[in-house]
């Protein structure tokens, strides 16, 4: 069993050791604000993560890391909390954000991913993807806003948006304004072994999906 470890001045710094978790799952159970994600594979621990402004809990348990943020009846309080995580880069991870999401920075670009999902809503978010093993779904419910997501160059990906969409780019297609839902993909995502599933069930507002090429590593199973 994994027990959550707080280390640092002022108990803001948190680290459990990987032990002997073979795969990862980050849960953000009551929605989150100002994250910033990174990976290193070099690291000992499951993960690191320092947190400014309240304090969430954290538990973590055969793999699975929970981070759960106080119910809080004064919205700005959102404003004052930051967490940075540094997950370890060696195993698969699985990423969760319940409650909604706003402002992410997530370089996942040498992680290797097994699902990305946020529910309640995100505004904000920046996604680094990796290079991706079979069909690896990113799931946004509840509606995006200023959303980007990069894939890595050569990578087949899918997209499906719900209830409509503004300001929406797909590699190099351009859309202003569409209602209803709409699907598009690469011409090689049929065939491709390893791509991505991305799906926006509600609707979108400045929403890019693009393909650039970055310094991840090329993942092998």
């Amino acid at each position: 069993m994994n027990q959550t470890r707080i280390n640092g001045p002022g108990g803001r710094d948190f680290s459990v050791p990987l032990g002997t978790a073979s795969s990862g799952r980050l849960r953000f159970a009551r929605g989150a604000a100002s994250v910033t994600l990174r990976v290193d594979s070099s690291t000992g621990y499951l993960y690191r993560a320092r947190f400014d402004g309240p304090l969430p809990e954290l538990h973590a348990l055969d793999g699975t890391v929970t981070i759960r943020y106080p119910r809080t009846f004064h919205p700005f309080d959102w404003h004052k909390r930051a967490g940075e995580v540094t997950l370890n880069g060696s195993i698969p991870w699985q990423i969760e954000f319940h409650g909604g999401l706003s402002r992410l920075d997530a370089d996942l670009s040498v992680l290797r991913l097994g699902s990305f999902e946020i529910i309640g809503g995100a505004s904000g978010v920046a996604v680094t993807l990796p290079r991706p093993l079979g069909t690896v779904s990113v799931r946004v419910s509840g509606g995006a806003s200023d959303v980007t997501i990069h894939r890595p160059a050569g990578v087949a990906a899918r997209i499906s948006v719900g209830r409509g969409a503004s300001k929406l780019a797909f590699d190099d297609q351009h859309f202003g304004a569409i209602g209803g839902e709409m699907r598009l993909q690469t011409p090689d995502y049929e065939g491709a072994a390893n791509r991505y599933d991305i799906e926006v069930s509600g609707g979108a507002s400045k929403l890019t999906v693009d393909a650039r090429r970055h310094c991840g590593e090329t993942i092998s199973p």
